[in-house]
């Protein structure tokens, strides 16, 4: 007999990405995955963390994750959703007792780790939210529990000994960096310094699929050891990623993954050129609903480059430059040794050093007006 689950996470609900607020492309998404849902009619929902994106979540982010559970509930699909390390356990779970009811299991905190959730005839899953080495001393009271590692192999002992006595399929959902992943830069809240912070993919054995939270790029660890990815793209290192949720068949020593591609309300797009051309280029036109980072490579300084590109793109979230390689520095020293009482000179000598070529007509005249400005004042006073 198999258990069959859609495996998701890092839904990060109220989430900004730079000025931009996500919460109607996170509804949008859970639409999606409702939908997926009533399509797929799997045994079970995992959420493997991070539901939401601070330990106090908005208002209404909260009321979005109170309608997609009453609605999973209503599908007659139970859900297991757990806590991970951007959630607070006990603003997570709370009511947890109550919801169980309705087949809401919410895991916020690690004293319910041996007892699984049943999915009668199918299978069970073990939830292990964020594990904190600092709770799980106080929990222990074991002072020798350092790092996360330690940590979770002292949390999933009585876990995995349950597993080994069942004949179901069995399910671990945790959220953890687990050795041998790939993270994503400028995506995940590192969870510690260092490697004290990861979990060797051995940890976690003796269960026929792990379905993991934490790293937002969907990806295989090890056999049956896998991340579903973030619900959406959080950054923009984030762009090439597929997002999407796993429709998962577990069987006693197997698991056979397929992808539910989801989509996004507006993609993460990273564009680069000269301005003029960002503004002209055909094949750029299907970025223009998208979220934006723009590179450009113009070597002179682009006035009003966001203003400019929104004008095109709306929703442009940051503007960068390709690096322009300055002029040595021992020259650049020179440079300012000459210039030395020239306030003109000095500005022309710096932005040749930055940009790579002298100031433009433009700048200059820019400078000198702004030089002229600050020598009025201090004559006045």
């Amino acid at each position: 007999m198999s258990l069959r689950l859609v495996h998701t996470s890092d839904w990060h609900l109220g989430r900004s990405f730079f000025d931009a607020p996500l919460l109607r492309d996170q509804e949008w998404v859970l639409e999606r995955l409702l939908t997926a849902l009533r399509d797929a009619r799997p045994d079970a929902l995992v959420v493997a963390g991070d539901v939401y994106d601070r330990a106090v979540p908005g208002a209404d982010a909260v009321r979005l994750l109170d309608d997609v559970l009453v609605r999973v509930a209503a599908l007659g699909i139970p859900a297991i959703v757990i806590a991970g390390n951007h959630d607070s356990p006990e603003r997570l779970s709370f009511g947890s007792r109550l919801l169980e009811a309705s087949g809401v299991h919410l895991r916020g905190g690690l004293d319910r780790v041996q007892a699984p959730v049943a999915i009668p005839g199918k299978g069970l899953v073990y939830a292990v939210p964020f594990v904190d080495p600092d709770v799980v001393r106080g929990m222990t009271g074991d002072e020798a529990v350092r790092g996360h590692a330690a940590a979770t192999e002292r949390i999933l002992a009585a876990a995995r000994a349950d597993a080994a006595g069942r004949d179901l399929p069995t399910v671990l959902v945790a959220h953890a960096f687990v050795q041998g992943a790939t993270e994503t830069p400028d995506s995940e809240r590192p969870i510690s310094v260092g490697t004290a912070g990861s979990v060797p993919a051995s940890t976690l054995a003796g269960f026929d699929y792990v379905a993991l939270g934490h790293l937002h790029g969907p990806q295989e660890v090890s056999p049956g050891v896998r991340y579903s990815g973030s619900l959406l793209k959080y950054s923009f290192a984030e762009a090439t990623h597929e997002k999407g949720a796993l429709l998962v068949e577990v069987d006693r020593g197997s698991a056979r993954v397929e992808r539910i591609p989801l989509g996004q309300m507006r993609d993460v797009a990273r564009i680069q050129g000269k301005i003029d051309d960002l503004l002209s280029r055909p094949d750029l036109a299907r970025h223009q609903g998208d979220l934006v980072e723009a590179t450009l490579e113009d070597t002179d300084y682009v006035f009003e480059a966001r203003a400019r590109l929104q004008a095109r793109f709306p929703h442009v979230m940051n503007v960068r430059r390709t690096a322009v390689a300055p002029a040595g520095e021992a020259e650049f020293m020179a440079q300012v040794a000459g210039a030395a009482g020239d306030d003109r000179a000095l500005f022309a000598a710096f932005l040749k050093h930055v940009n790579g070529s002298p100031p433009g007509d433009a700048e200059a005249a820019c400078f000198a007006e702004a030089v002229d400005a600050v020598a009025s004042r201090e004559r006045a006073s």
